[in-house]
């Protein structure tokens, strides 16, 4: 018997696959994010489902560079987790990214943070990301696009009450 059949909602009941979170602070950062979705759902391989506002954002990591804008987008894809994570790292690759410093400025960033419910360690692939609960670039544009989405056992709300949204704001 199927867990339907039991009367039990399955483990993933999302209406999305995969959760992505998108960055940039080189050039026109709102552009890039809309390019970046462009080219991810071009084929079809990756449908969006929900797009969240872009956000202005400090810097993380290394502070001492451009402000970001970011967004986060929920998807449905039958690609793996790893092609997936190969697609985005495509993008990355075909709008000019540049990976001189970690954390450092670049055009686009684009991370899997989710991929149903699974949780993958691997060197190549964290998922759910591993800096997600540190994030409020990240958390602030997921929860409007997946409010009841839960990372580690925490709802969104709860792992943002516990972090410095300081600076982190939608653009319109």
């Amino acid at each position: 018997m199927t867990e339907a059949m039991l009367g039990k909602k399955p483990a993933y009941h999302m209406t999305f696959d995969a959760t992505l979170g998108l960055g940039s602070n080189i050039g026109d950062k709102a552009a890039n994010i809309a390019r970046a979705i462009q080219l991810l759902t071009k084929d079809g391989a990756i449908k969006l489902v929900k797009r969240s506002r872009d956000y202005r954002s400090p810097p993380w990591g290394i502070v001492e560079q451009e402000p970001f804008v970011n967004a986060c987008i929920s998807v449905a894809t039958k690609l793996t987790p790893h092609n997936l994570l190969a697609r985005c790292q495509h993008v990355e690759n075909d709008m000019g990214r540049v990976r001189h410093q970690k954390w450092g400025p670049r055009i686009i960033d684009v991370d899997v943070l989710t991929y149903r419910d699974q949780q993958l360690h691997e060197p190549d692939l964290i998922v759910p990301h591993p800096y997600i609960a540190e994030r409020a670039f990240v958390l602030l544009p997921l929860r409007e696009i997946a409010p009841d989405l839960v990372i580690a056992g925490a709802p969104l709300d709860e792992l943002i009450a516990k972090i410095d949204s300081t600076g982190v704001a939608p653009l319109k």
